[in-house]
């Protein structure tokens, strides 16, 4: 899961940019990067890190122009190391750079077909790169000078006949625009948002509504499924919708865990769902166990705070934060490794003994994954003297791999997968365990929308909406993308770090304009 944002605006973008990824922070803490294009060209900063860690003072003085894109980095395909970071760039046509999010199921195909019939050269694993080249190559076989905005709209028709998976996509074509879109079933987010100024409209797109709210640009709407957005960097924008779209089914895990609260997503309310899905919880919780003893809800914060409040209020106990948070560690579900996950869990969550001591206790997250933090916090509980610990999930059980953007793709690693909810609930140590079923998520997440006839559930029912991912594609995930392997592959490039010191200190160049094609 990553972050992007693009703006072309009338004034410097830098800062603006840099505030949108300081509130998309949530959704990768891997690596951050800015390119800005004005007068002095190209300008790129990019690096491991948070954002606040990344761009300094003299990084950003550096990022001059009024158009730009951003993007935060959580890595489901490649590595972690700083030649992985983005926005990525292509010289030819015209010098593109690109940020993307989710997932590309054929990466391994395109990549043969890339280097073979296209005859591109790829410098890293990353399928964000794979989509650029793609991207460039049937660019640059439908223009020959100034690209129109029908040969942009149809160099993206052949990017999604070619590419399967879920993504969200802005690149900026050097000295042109930037362009925005969404894969044929819009499993990804991304929106669109103006701004009116004395110099005229600014245009910005971003994974999540909240980043246009911080900086004032009034919500346009959702960049539907397929559809391919190109804002110039005058100012005017065009759209086409791609003629073959599959459907409309966004990821319901935004919703049950990535996305911010705050934020909207398909004219669908984040904060509306969770609550709906405390709701659901708790009628579920009555259903099953009309003669629960349960004293008191204790959210894990934070993402579970907005149902568990719900679920208090709907059983008639108390709704009590028994978590502090130190909110200076990263979210434990997009921590690089297993053994990381469960230490940080004590260092990030500290109990409130009054709240758990002699009491019946029901804790309620989002959704249980891998099942470590679930056992720590739960551990927890009991040390700080609960009678008895509870356990709900405002989700269902996490049976199979996500592949379309979320790194859940090792099998092996997800606790649900095989088990009964009595065999989860031993392996977690739970005194009772409870999950919200499919058909309650659902309903608490598409209320204020029938457009959307469907959501990618693939990582809770183990359907595909794209249809082509096969037994032997999430073999070949499980071989490549389980903790061992990524530790291996980290271990590989730690040992090679000496050799390219330089280029792992991160990357802040200024380039002029002959340097990228103009």
């Amino acid at each position: 899961m990553c972050g992007i944002v693009g703006i072309v605006g009338k004034r410097p973008v830098n800062q603006a940019i840099y505030d949108a990824l300081t509130v998309l922070q949530h959704r990768g803490q891997d690596a951050a990067g800015i390119v800005t294009w004005g007068k002095d060209g190209l300008n790129v900063r990019k690096s491991n890190g948070l954002v606040r860690d990344v761009f300094h003072h003299r990084h950003m003085l550096r990022l001059t122009g009024n158009v730009g894109i951003g993007h935060v980095r959580y890595p489901t395909a490649g590595g972690s190391q700083v030649a992985e970071a983005q926005p990525f760039y292509v010289n030819s046509p015209y010098g593109i750079c690109l940020a993307h999010n989710g997932n590309l199921t054929n990466h391994g195909e395109l990549s043969e077909l890339l280097m073979k019939e296209d005859r591109r050269h790829l410098n890293t694993g990353s399928d964000s790169e794979v989509l650029l080249n793609v991207f460039a190559h049937e660019l640059q076989s439908r223009t020959n000078g100034r690209p129109d905005p029908e040969q942009i709209f149809d160099a993206v028709d052949a990017v999604h006949k070619r590419c399967s998976g879920g993504y969200a996509v802005v690149a900026m074509i050097i000295g042109h625009g930037i362009v925005a879109f969404r894969d044929p079933n819009g499993i990804r987010p991304i929106v669109i948002g103006q701004r009116e100024t004395a110099a005229g409209t600014e245009f910005m797109v971003a994974s999540e509504s909240v980043a246009l709210d911080i900086l004032q640009f009034k919500r346009i709407r959702d960049i539907r499924p397929g559809e391919v957005v190109f804002i110039e960097n005058g100012g005017v924008m065009h759209s086409r919708q791609f003629r073959e779209a599959a459907g409309y089914s966004p990821c319901i895990f935004e919703f049950v865990y990535f996305a911010r609260p705050d934020s909207i997503i398909d004219n669908l309310s984040v904060y509306k769902a969770r609550l709906r899905m405390g709701e659901q919880l708790a009628g579920q919780i009555v259903r099953e166990w009309p003669d629960h003893d349960i004293d008191v809800v204790i959210p894990i914060p934070d993402t579970s705070r907005t149902s568990a409040g719900q679920v208090a209020y709907h059983l008639g106990v108390k709704y009590r934060e028994g978590f502090i948070k130190n909110r200076y560690i990263g979210r434990t579900f997009i921590m690089p490794g297993q053994a990381e996950r469960a230490n940080s869990v004590r260092r990030k969550l500290n109990a409130i003994d009054l709240e758990f001591r002699g009491k019946n206790v029901l804790l309620v997250d989002d959704s249980i994954v891998r099942g470590t933090t679930s056992k720590q916090i739960i551990k927890i509980a009991r040390d700080a003297g609960a009678r008895k610990v509870y356990f709900a999930s405002a989700a269902p059980p996490v049976r199979y791999p996500n592949v379309y953007g979320i790194d859940m793709p090792a099998v092996s690693e997800l606790v649900a997968n095989g088990r009964t909810v009595p065999e989860i609930q031993e392996i977690i140590g739970a005194d009772r365990l409870i999950y919200l079923d499919l058909h309650g998520l659902i309903r608490s997440v598409r209320h204020d929308n029938s457009e959307i006839r469907e959501f990618d559930t693939s990582c809770f029912s183990g359907i595909y909406v794209t249809g082509e991912v096969t037994d032997d594609y999430l073999k070949n995930l499980e071989k490549v993308r389980s903790d061992q392997a990524k530790a291996k592959r980290e271990l590989r490039l730690h040992s090679k770090g000496s050799e390219n010191a330089s280029t792992e200190s991160g990357m802040s160049t200024s380039l002029p304009d002959s340097a990228v094609g103009m």
